[in-house]
């Protein structure tokens, strides 16, 4: 009888939320899984009579699309190197941050962390006209010292780097605030034994920060590589994908398929190949992390 009246509560308790995410994650997650096996497109938006089941069809396109494989190669570019450039740069921060002889902390933190809270959407429109290739803040710094000017965003070898630049100084403070909160929680203790003991610098930093901060650069690391799959605003708003596709994401060719050709059977096929590839990467981090202890 107790048993009975403890899952009633429970029950009640997590009933209204589990209902709630049932209803917004759950169902449309099945239903999209379901449409990827379909021809779904703006003509069964007017009448379900013109879906038709076409199986494993989407998915087979799809490894025989170039686009894909191209979309692919700069997503995997983009995470590749953004990703451990981010957390680099957020290590050193927070390192930076946390170090005794510097004054002004909390206005550092806010400086760094306003990116983060900006608007992606203002941000790309206002790197876009950083990088303009004439009248660009980038290309005018850079005219001191004898260089450039460059076309950023027009030339493919350039593009997504400086898409890389722009993403890792809007995202860098929130992995920073992170970061520091890893290092406080390391005990003091440690670097004054290691003080005693002679260790430099480096030697501290490998032996006692590193793996203090496994767990929180685990999660940093995981992340910053999904949302980093994830990219699609910053080549929508700066480059719409090129020049030559060479800022085609995964992201953004879903959205092209699905929201301006209406394939949208195809597009859920590629939402859960994205899916996929982040599951694996995901579980790939993990085992390296479980390795290393």
């Amino acid at each position: 009888m107790k048993s009975k009246t403890k899952f009633s509560a429970l029950l009640l308790f997590l009933g209204p939320s589990l209902g709630v995410i049932s209803l917004f994650f759950f169902i449309p997650v099945v239903a999209a899984f379901s449409l990827s096996f379909t021809d779904f497109d703006i003509y069964s938006l007017g009448s379900w009579e013109y879906l038709r089941f076409v199986g494993l069809k989407n998915y087979i396109d799809l490894i025989n699309d170039p686009l894909f494989w191209t979309a692919l190669k700069n997503t995997f570019y983009f995470v590749l190197l953004g990703g451990p450039l981010s957390v680099g740069v957020s290590l050193g921060t927070a390192m930076l941050l946390n170090s005794k002889y510097i004054k002004w902390k909390g206005l550092f933190r806010l400086v760094y962390f306003l990116p983060v809270v900006t608007t992606l959407v203002a941000v790309s429109i206002v790197w876009r006209y950083i990088y303009h290739p004439r009248f660009g803040l980038l290309n005018y710094v850079l005219s001191f010292v004898g260089v450039g000017p460059f076309d950023w965003l027009g030339d493919p070898n350039l593009a997504m780097p400086a898409i890389i630049l722009m993403a890792v100084w809007k995202n860098f403070g929130y992995n920073m605030i992170i970061f520091i909160a890893g290092l406080q929680n390391i005990p003091e203790e440690l670097y004054e034994a290691a003080s005693i003991e002679g260790a430099s610098g480096w030697q501290k930093f490998k032996s006692i920060t590193i793996p203090m901060l496994a767990p929180t650069t685990l999660f940093i690391s995981v992340i910053t590589m999904i949302g980093y799959f994830q990219l699609f605003a910053e080549p929508y708003i700066m480059t719409q994908g090129g020049p030559l596709n060479s800022t085609l994401s995964i992201v953004y060719y879903m959205y092209q398929e699905g929201f301006r050709w209406w394939n949208i059977g195809y597009s859920t096929a590629l939402a859960f190949m994205l899916f996929i590839i982040i599951l694996i990467g995901t579980l790939i981090q993990f085992k390296v992390q479980k390795i290393d202890e």
